[in-house]
């Protein structure tokens, strides 16, 4: 058990920096389209981060068979490791569809929901993954 509470550690250390791109590229209030290329690349690489994380953390304590980021995000749900279940399961949503094909209006609408919902739900992940190191 030692190597999956290091494990989802250093994930979380990861993800931490991660999210600190993200949060220092949300500060440019009218990115062209190449920032909002990378603000959505962040987004794309935090997410992938936090549910790699909440899947590491929950292996850590016993729940096995998290084959998906959708499964692992029901579990951190139903566990209250996250709030926000349906806003996650958005986010994975739109950051498929960003990761798949570049269209600028769905690219701009992509940044918006970072900014107003999937920022603030990340941010809100770290405050509570902290409360568990």
């Amino acid at each position: 058990m030692g190597k999956e509470v290091v494990r989802w550690q250093q994930r979380f250390q990861n993800y931490q920096k991660s999210l600190n791109y993200l949060e220092d590229a949300l500060t440019i209030k009218e990115p062209d389209i190449i920032q909002r290329a990378g603000i959505i690349q962040f987004f794309e690489m935090t997410l992938e981060l936090a549910w790699h994380t909440m899947k590491d953390y929950l292996e850590s304590q016993g729940f096995l068979n998290l084959n998906s980021p959708r499964d692992t995000i029901k579990k951190a749900f139903e566990i209250e490791l996250i709030g926000g279940g349906h806003e996650w399961l958005k986010a994975l949503e739109d950051r498929n569809l960003t990761s798949h094909s570049y269209d600028e209006e769905i690219a701009a609408e992509v940044e918006n929901l970072i900014r107003i919902n999937y920022y603030p739900l990340l941010k809100n992940f770290s405050e509570r993954m902290k409360l568990k190191t």
